[in-house]
């Protein structure tokens, strides 16, 4: 009997961590977090932000992702050329909390999300994905010759 209700809970504990993460965004999130997309992209193109530490610097916010409850978002940014330098990620967590009540005045929204800037690796990642393809046809390449020095089939 004592088992029957040790296996229980560890079912019980194990569906809940799946479904939690498993979860696929819902609509409303996409389409909330598209859009706080478009206005802090907009709000960085036109200067808006007036720190020192953001002047002459292109900063581009490539995705949002926003909690269930819509009070957490989370900016996924980069600079032009590279990852977030430590001064542009400090200015940019300086002015979260004035973006936030921004956004929240702009759309509406009930709380002003708590925003967190993370710098954003998938321009890297592609990169060196892109590098590693190259040299894997260019070592496919060099086999071909050496198998065939006369560039017969």
């Amino acid at each position: 009997m004592q088992t029957t209700g040790t296996i229980a809970k560890a079912e019980t504990t194990t569906r809940m961590t799946r479904r939690r993460g498993a979860q696929p965004l819902s609509q409303r999130q996409l389409r909330v977090g598209e859009q706080m997309r478009h206005l802090l992209a907009g709000y960085l193109l036109r200067n808006e932000i007036h720190d020192p530490r953001l002047e002459g610097v292109s900063v581009t916010v490539s995705e949002v992702r926003v909690s269930r409850d819509l009070r957490n978002a989370t900016v996924y940014a980069s600079e032009l050329g590279g990852e977030l330098s430590p001064p542009v990620r400090a200015a940019l967590a300086a002015a979260a909390g004035r973006l936030a009540g921004r956004l929240a005045r702009e759309m509406h929204l009930k709380y002003a999300p708590r925003l967190v800037f993370t710098a954003d690796t998938s321009f890297a990642e592609a990169q060196k994905i892109e590098r590693l393809l190259r040299e894997s046809l260019a070592a496919r390449s060099a086999l071909r010759e050496e198998e065939n020095p006369n560039g017969t089939s």
